[in-house]
């Protein structure tokens, strides 16, 4: 059995990540968190209080067990990066960091991997709150593959989808609608590309099984327009949207993109891994959150 820890794994693909490993009945799974959200996984995985912003804390849970995975869904800063690197020398195989498309800076199509560089990135440190959410992902991915001594792969990942997202960036959208309710967009011919929870929860279980080092881009196959994602969601409601370029700042689009904001996920798929479509499981969260939302009101 593999002995895996998870940092941060009590929440939306966190938790997902665990189902998948208990699933597979391959490892012995450690979830290390503040302990704040009760989420009751059985007898089979283990439980660690902990403080992810506390290097001694973080050291106290690394020198547990020796570990073959750790999964890190919760660093934000680089701070937090060298703590890791830190805890974890000589008492990992292999370490997965769950990063994000925003480390490749402002929306355009088509991300590749080899668009942002962590390995010649100049490091400064800090903590989450000294940077924006992009900078400090950028400088944690910096610290991870120029300072630890274990190889790391980091997941570079769109925004994520779920009925139980508790950003509640697609339920604004639909809700918007079902309440006539105005919504601003930029540019509502901007493509956008997603992955829904349950494939990033998988896609970690794979890094955590595979080679692969290095940034790696996971995304659903094919994106959508912010315009048919609407028409989409009129189609479910029954309802006409209200689309305007500019409103409101709380009626203003969480996906309000500029252009089209896309990655290529060719290096993951040359590895063997293959992605679900995006239309294959979008139209189905759609209906799924407008029903959910329904009976809510």
């Amino acid at each position: 059995m593999n002995k895996v820890l998870i940092l941060g794994g009590t929440r939306f693909f966190g938790k997902r990540l665990v189902d998948h490993l208990l699933w597979e009945g391959k490892s012995q799974i450690t979830v290390a968190t503040r302990g704040k959200t009760d989420v009751d996984f059985g007898p089979e995985v283990n439980r660690i209080k902990m403080d992810r912003e506390d290097p001694e804390s973080l050291a106290e849970v690394a020198q547990t067990d020796m570990w073959d995975v750790v999964y890190d869904n919760i660093c934000y800063s680089p701070d937090a990066a060298k703590a890791a690197c830190d805890a974890f020398a000589g008492r990992t195989k292999r370490y997965v960091l769950t990063s994000t498309l925003s480390v490749y800076g402002d929306p355009r199509p088509g991300f590749k991997e080899t668009d942002f560089d962590p390995y010649t990135y100049p490091l400064q440190y800090g903590s989450a709150e000294d940077f924006s959410y992009g900078e400090g992902k950028r400088l944690a991915e910096a610290v991870f593959f120029q300072e630890a001594d274990f190889p790391v792969v980091a997941m570079r990942i769109p925004i994520v989808l779920g009925i139980d997202d508790y950003t509640r960036r697609l339920h604004f959208h639909i809700e918007h609608v079902q309440k006539g309710k105005p919504i601003g967009m930029p540019n509502p011919d901007a493509e956008i590309g997603f992955i829904n929870s349950t494939e990033a929860a998988r896609f970690l279980a794979w890094l955590g099984h595979s080679s692969i080092t290095g940034p790696v881009n996971a995304a659903s196959k094919g994106a959508i327009t912010l315009s048919a994602m609407i028409h989409l969601i009129e189609t479910v409601t029954g309802m006409q949207s209200q689309i305007l370029t500019e409103t409101v700042k709380e009626d203003m689009s969480p996906f309000g993109i500029e252009q089209s904001w896309t990655m290529e996920t060719t290096k993951a798929e040359q590895a063997g891994y293959t992605f679900e479509p995006l239309m294959e499981w979008f139209p189905g969260l759609v209906r799924e959150v407008a029903l959910a939302l329904q009976s809510e009101r």
